[in-house]
C-alpha cells in the first residue's frame, strides 16, 4: 500500500476545501447557465425558491457575510435572502471571484489562527465568538449544501447535472 507525505495542517485541509469550493462553483455555473431565464428564476421548492435566489443566498452569506466576518473583522447587515446581483451573468461573476478570495486569505493565516475563536456579530445583530476552524468548514459545507439543491433543482428540470463529488476534484488534480 503507498503512503502519502501529507501533512494533516489545517492550511493544508481548508487550502483543499478552498480549491474544491472553486471547482465546484465553476462546474455548477456552467450547468446552470444554459437553463432558461423562466426556469432558473421560478420557484422550484428551494429554500430560497429559486435557483436565482439560492445563488444570491450564497453571494451574501459566503461572500458579502462570512468572508468580511474572516478577512476583514467586520460584521455586515445583510437579509440572507437580498437580492445582490439580479444580473445573472453578473452574478456568476460574482461568486466565481469570491470563491477565489478564499484560497489567498487561507493561506495569509498563522496556522495558531485556526485553534483561536471567530468573534463577529450575527446578521441580526447578535454577538458570537465561535471556534474558527469550525466556522470555516461551515462556510464550505454551507456552499456544498446549496449547490447541491440546486443540482437537484436542475435534474428534476431536465437539466444536465455537472457530478460535484469532490473525489473528481481531487481525481483531477492528481491528473495535473
Amino acid at each position: 500500500m503507498a503512503t502519502v507525505n501529507n501533512s494533516s495542517t489545517w492550511h493544508t485541509h481548508f487550502s483543499r476545501l478552498a480549491r474544491y469550493h472553486v471547482w465546484a462553483t465553476h462546474r455548477l455555473l456552467e450547468a446552470v447557465s444554459p437553463v432558461p431565464d423562466q426556469d432558473y428564476r421560478r420557484d422550484v421548492g428551494l429554500f430560497f425558491k429559486s435557483i436565482h435566489g439560492t445563488l444570491n443566498h450564497m453571494l451574501v452569506a459566503e461572500h458579502l457575510l462570512w468572508y468580511a466576518r474572516f478577512a476583514k473583522g467586520a460584521s455586515p447587515v445583510l437579509a440572507l435572502d437580498a437580492e445582490i446581483e439580479p444580473e445573472r451573468e453578473r452574478l456568476a461573476q460574482a461568486l466565481k471571484g469570491g470563491s477565489a478570495n478564499w484560497t489567498s486569505l487561507i493561506a495569509s493565516w498563522s496556522a495558531e489562527r485556526f485553534d483561536s475563536l471567530l468573534d463577529y456579530q450575527t446578521s441580526k445583530g447578535v454577538p458570537q465568538s465561535l471556534p474558527f476552524a469550525a466556522t470555516l468548514a461551515h462556510v464550505f459545507n454551507h456552499a456544498t449544501h446549496h449547490r447541491g439543491q440546486i443540482t437537484a433543482a436542475l435534474t428534476a428540470m431536465g437539466q444536465p447535472c455537472p457530478e460535484l463529488d469532490m473525489v473528481y476534484c481531487l481525481q483531477e488534480e492528481s491528473r495535473k
